[in-house]
């Protein structure tokens, strides 16, 4: 099914290059936090993510958060890491994105999701009709019975789509 197809995969962010972004024409991210970004419910970010953000504004890619998660979580987070936000972004609604395309200034030819989860992040960007970079989960959630089943789902979606890959 095509709406729950990233239009690239990567292992994590930091596997993402400038010449990625701009085979593309994206001059603007909307960067998921929880797993994506973080660990889920961090607020500590990890050095090869900070220097891959720090070359991404080099570059002058602008970046701005686009989260479901609380107000609280998010805000001091994208603060941290010197970027707006979205909380409560609703994904996957496009309305996250809408709002991520608008505070960017860009159109959203220009624009692109990343995130580790199929059910929010690619099918919200694939609805908005924006490129989609989906990273595996930097770790796998426990305790969370919902999310462990929508990540068995989505590692079948993956599997299945890697075998058409190849």
């Amino acid at each position: 099914m095509p709406f729950l197809t990233p239009t690239f995969y990567k292992n994590r962010i930091t596997d993402i290059t400038l010449q990625d972004l701009e085979s593309r024409g994206i001059r603007g991210l909307l960067l998921d936090v929880d797993n994506t970004l973080t660990t889920h419910g961090s607020q500590v970010l990890s050095d090869d993510v900070r220097e891959w953000l720090d070359r991404m504004k080099a570059a002058g890619i602008r970046m701005t958060v686009v989260s479901n998660s609380w107000e609280w979580r998010v805000k001091p987070f994208a603060e941290k890491i010197g970027l707006r936000h979205t909380s409560l972004s609703c994904k996957p609604s496009p309305i996250g994105f809408w709002r991520g395309v608008r505070r960017l200034g860009l159109k959203k030819s220009e624009c692109a999701a990343i995130g580790d989860q199929v059910f929010t992040d690619i099918i919200g960007a694939n609805l908005y009709g924006i490129t989609c970079v989906q990273v595996m989960p930097i770790e796998m959630e426990t305790g969370k019975p919902f999310l462990a089943l929508k990540r068995r789902i989505e590692k079948r979606i993956y599997e299945k789509r890697k075998g058409q890959d190849a």
